[in-house]
């Protein structure tokens, strides 16, 4: 099966199927090659219905939860959207294709520029990259319709809050090791 084939595999059976209805998230995800974001051992998994590593120890998230965040921040294509955890840059282009601007925020320098080659490739141009501690978040942009957070908190950052513009949407994972709300 080809990469196209796998990408339209991916919205028929992990997205649509468990109720992602967005249409703009399943367009986005359906065009995006997924493949270009994972390591070359892993891209004939690169739509396989999990995690996969990235190197540094990290991870791409599992397509359905990528779907089911950035669905749950009702994006309309106006706003501005921090997001926390660059990491491969897969969330962050899907991100890049639904809002006006995205400022994304990665701890792992090898891993930010990396994502930031790969989203130039694909002429997503309207995303901004800072190396640094996320739960700072990057108050010189805020505020922020929508703050997206990729990696699990023990409690949402402060920070994070106080850069959510009134009426804003934040999604993060938040609650102890090894259990995520």
């Amino acid at each position: 099966m080809s990469f196209e084939q796998q990408r339209a595999w991916m919205v028929q059976t992990q997205l649509e199927h468990w109720g992602i209805h967005d249409r703009r998230v399943l367009q986005v995800m359906g065009a995006l090659p997924r493949e270009r974001f994972v390591p070359p051992g892993e891209r004939s998994s690169a739509y396989y219905d999990g995690a996969l590593p990235i190197g540094n120890e990290q991870t791409i998230s599992q397509p359905y939860v990528v779907a089911h965040m950035t669905e749950l921040l009702a994006l309309q294509g106006t706003e501005t959207v921090l997001e926390i955890g660059t990491g491969s840059g897969y969330q962050t282009a899907v991100l890049g294709r639904l809002a006006a601007q995205v400022f994304t925020v990665e701890r792992i320098a090898s891993l930010s520029q990396r994502a930031a080659r790969i989203l130039a490739e694909l002429e997503i141009d309207n995303v901004h990259y800072f190396v640094g501690d996320g739960s700072l978040g990057w108050p010189e942009h805020a505020p922020y319709e929508a703050i997206l957070v990729t990696c699990a908190a023990p409690r949402v950052p402060v920070p994070l809050l106080e850069q959510l513009a009134d009426g804003g949407r934040m999604v993060t994972p938040v609650g102890p090791r090894g259990a995520q709300t």
